[in-house]
């Protein structure tokens, strides 16, 4: 199985652009995996490894090197039985290589809004059936778990911490219960996958282009938070590490005065105040204001008591894409822009107290899908050809990765 990619990205733009105008872990992963820290699986059935067999040239050793680094599996359909089955056959290979596997759980009920990435679990009790057996192919055994991308980026008639009612607003959803639903599907899913002695559980905290700390917050303390072991950022996305890392802090100090009832989610400093979103030389702002928010409060921060984040840093390494000011209608910049590169390579072992991974959760090299950018298509017209299908190989796109990474990435190793 494979992800389908980033096209549900959309509405971050969006979602975004409204909130401009308008917790145990220790540092590193965690004494339970302190033994095998730096040990990720690679899975030899991946993606990156199914397209290097029909791939010939440059493209087929691209793969091929890209299929060696560890990146999570994507689990998005199939009944229980079938997800029990996948699910055991990827952690007992873990488990008998000594290593810790990556898993995402993608199959809410109007995944991505019944857009590009549409599909998920027919309705709550479909979800929890395949949450347990999920669950059941983990078992006793380790793994880290990725639950729900976009989950709470992408809500069904949810308000955002301003009340404001978000775009997201498929036909087949109530209205009057949608949001509350997606609350208590991901709360059950945690209380499902957290009863696992080896299972590590984050959900969606979205990143930093996306909602502020003080929504991401709000929505994390309705999924659970409490019980999972913290949040991941930048799935499928290109934010730096520059900005995503102090997105990270900022959304963890953010919980930890929300829980302690010391400051409102809504009243979180964010990218976007005090602070400028597009000039990061002003975020210097927001870190003195959590400084004097702990203040106030009387409270001491504390970064390994505090919810800690994983990091998706599979097409991170240039950064961001801006698109030429007006030349497309939709620049779809989350949407396999051009030259981007690798970001730093799957770890464990981060040097960062509020940061207990930096993993390939997006696969490197799977399309985002068509990006028309405001066209009709069917080329992209930032690239001048056809892009494959959400979730296909893209040989291009893998070349531009590893021509662009930071730090350098040796397609030939």
């Amino acid at each position: 199985m494979s992800p389908v990619g980033s096209a549900s990205s959309r509405w971050r733009g969006i979602v975004a652009a409204v909130l401009a105008a308008a917790c145990v872990a220790t540092a590193g992963i965690s004494a339970a995996f302190s033994q095998d820290a730096e040990k990720l699986f690679v899975n030899d059935r991946s993606g990156a490894r199914v397209a290097a067999g029909t791939l010939e040239g440059q493209a087929k050793t691209d793969a091929l090197a890209l299929s060696r680094i560890p990146s999570a599996t994507w689990f998005m359909a199939g009944s229980a039985k079938e997800t029990k089955a996948a699910v055991a056959d990827i952690v007992k290979r873990a488990s008998a290589e000594q290593a810790i596997p990556v898993l995402v759980a993608y199959n809410i009920p109007h995944r991505d809004c019944a857009l590009y990435s549409a599909g998920g679990a027919k309705n709550t009790a479909d979800y929890i059936q395949w949450i347990k057996a999920f669950a059941a192919g983990i078992g006793s055994r380790k793994a880290i778990v990725i639950l729900e991308p976009d989950g709470l980026g992408v809500i069904p008639f949810n308000r955002n911490v301003a009340g404001d009612l978000e775009p997201c607003q498929p036909e087949k959803a109530d209205p009057a219960h949608a949001a509350a639903e997606r609350f208590a599907q991901l709360s059950r899913a945690v209380e499902i996958l957290k009863a696992l002695p080896g299972a590590r559980v984050y959900l969606d905290g979205t990143g930093s282009n996306w909602l502020s700390p003080g929504d991401a917050a709000d929505r994390l303390i309705r999924a659970d938070i409490g019980r999972a072991d913290g949040f991941f950022l930048n799935v499928s996305n290109f934010e730096s590490d520059e900005r995503v890392t102090r997105f990270a802090a900022w959304l963890s100090d953010c919980l930890a005065l929300v829980t302690a009832g010391s400051l409102e989610a809504k009243n979180c400093p964010s990218q976007f105040h005090p602070a400028t979103f597009d000039d990061v030389t002003t975020w210097a702002e927001t870190d003195a204001a959590y400084d004097r928010a702990f203040a106030e409060a009387g409270l001491t921060r504390d970064p390994a008591g505090q919810k800690h984040a994983i990091i998706d840093t599979s097409r991170n390494g240039a950064g961001s894409w801006k698109a030429p000011d007006g030349k497309y209608e939709d620049a779809e910049a989350w949407c396999n822009p051009p030259e981007r590169g690798l970001g730093r390579r799957p770890t464990l072992r981060t040097g960062d107290p509020y940061i207990d991974g930096f993993l390939w959760i997006k696969v490197p090299g799977e399309s985002d899908g068509p990006c028309h950018r405001g066209t009709s298509g069917p080329a992209d017209p930032a690239r001048g050809i056809v892009a494959p299908a959400a979730g296909g190989w893209f040989p291009e796109q893998a070349r531009e990765l590893i021509r662009f990474a930071n730090p350098p990435f040796d397609a030939g190793r």
